[in-house]
């Protein structure tokens, strides 16, 4: 019995609905950029899997450095111990994260290590004897799907049965085009009615809402508004961060760095689940009491788990050596390339680009999850491309291992659809 056969007898998977979308792909390898499934089939992974083996699947490197780990320590409770993979990962993290970041907490998730940088920010307030309880956020935006996350994302298709029992959150626009003095406005008249903790972002690119882009110059004048206002900023670098805007964080382009910020997905270069939530020493200090109560009172079984560390720390030092930092810039210079050939297409909309994500909007209206959209994912598939369109949204994140002559193929396989649209 094939693996799609057997897996509907008990397997209920993540975004669907399993009544109309009945069957998967059997997956039964991935090498570098290549999916394989039980049929014979080849794959090129266009999105890294959501945005997670940036260095390729598999890649040895990470894999050798686990393997090893394995035989000398594979778990340890985090709460009283502590260990070699935990402390180097963090020593490496420190050469490239924001200079103004200096504490550390780990977790198992993207959702997760929002759920902690939101609570970082209500306590802080707490801890200081100020009863501060609304949030700010984007609108589109997208944090997760545990409560608090979701409570500062924006998009119903995913919240609507939970709105009810949400953390109050107040929306402002993402900054671009003209409409700067509108959103300053806006911030000025909701801290004035309102006490605000914190302030929840997906800087430069919001992954989930079809690669909405934004402006860097905007987002630094409403970090500045927040930081005046003693507003705790938590960047969500869940998907950017780790290189895919060019920068090792997409933080790094702004002046005002976050005071918390959330990582996941490729820290671990897709090899294991982790998550870090990274804050200043001021936040750190907040918390640092002889009041028992005013700790963070927050854990997780697996946190820190040595083979997560391990994989996060050779997935670190992948992307700081130049072979890393010459793929970046050379998949950056091909995007801005295919962009030439296809921004003037009749069936393209608009295109935009931060880093290496790249995204295409079709001149075509259709639901998100609909069957249009259906129809453009097995188009791809057909061809040998995993792309994973956001509705009318096409969009490449490929592993930074990805060769030239995959990404042309991934360009081809996206005007060949174009053109029988």
């Amino acid at each position: 019995m094939s693996l799609k056969e057997r897996d509907k007898k008990h397997l209920w998977h993540p975004l669907t609905q399993h009544k109309t979308h009945p069957d998967t792909i059997g997956i039964v390898k991935a090498k570098n950029c290549i999916l394989f499934d039980e049929n014979g089939n080849e794959y090129i992974d266009g999105i890294a899997s959501w945005y997670v083996a940036m260095y390729g699947h598999c890649n040895p490197y990470i894999t050798n450095k686990v393997a090893a780990q394995m035989q000398q320590l594979d778990q340890v409770v985090f709460s009283g111990f502590t260990h070699e993979p935990a402390i180097k990962l963090s020593e490496e993290l420190m050469k490239i994260l924001p200079e103004n970041q200096q504490k550390m907490f780990f977790s198992d998730n993207g959702s997760t290590s929002v759920e902690i940088g939101i609570k970082m920010a209500l306590q802080y307030h707490f801890n200081k004897g100020e009863k501060k309880n609304i949030l700010l956020a984007f609108e589109d935006g997208f944090h997760g799907d545990t409560f608090g996350a979701m409570s500062v994302s924006g998009l119903s298709v995913y919240n609507g049965p939970f709105e009810d029992f949400f953390i109050e959150v107040k929306r402002i626009p993402v900054p671009g085009g003209k409409n700067h003095k509108k959103i300053m406005d806006q911030l000025e008249k909701i801290v004035s009615t309102n006490k605000v903790a914190g302030f929840v972002y997906e800087p430069l690119v919001q992954g989930a809402a079809a690669m909405k882009m934004h402006s860097k110059e905007g987002l630094n004048e409403i970090l500045k508004f927040c930081k005046d206002h003693t507003i705790i900023t938590v960047a969500d670098e869940v998907m950017t961060g780790f290189g895919k805007t060019g920068t090792y964080f997409a933080s790094d382009q702004m002046e005002i760095k976050p005071d918390v910020m959330c990582l996941s997905k490729s820290l671990t270069g897709g090899l294991l689940p982790m998550a870090l939530t990274t804050c200043s020493q001021e936040i750190y200090d907040a918390f640092y009491s002889e009041d028992i109560k005013k700790g963070l009172f927050h854990g997780h079984t697996y946190s820190a788990n040595p083979l997560a560390c391990t994989a996060a720390l050779a997935a670190a030092e992948l992307l700081q050596t130049s072979e890393m930092q010459t793929n970046i810039k050379r998949i950056i210079a091909s995007h801005q390339s295919f962009n030439e050939r296809i921004s003037t297409h009749s069936k393209v909309k608009t295109t935009r680009q931060t880093g290496i994500i790249f995204a295409l909007d079709l001149n075509i209206e259709m639901d998100r999850y609909g069957n249009l959209r259906d129809q453009l994912f097995q188009f791809f598939m057909e061809r040998g491309v995993f792309l994973r369109p956001l509705g009318n949204t096409i969009y490449i994140s490929a592993p930074y291992t990805v060769s030239e002559e995959q990404l042309e193929k991934i360009y081809q396989t996206i005007e060949g659809l174009l053109d029988t649209l």
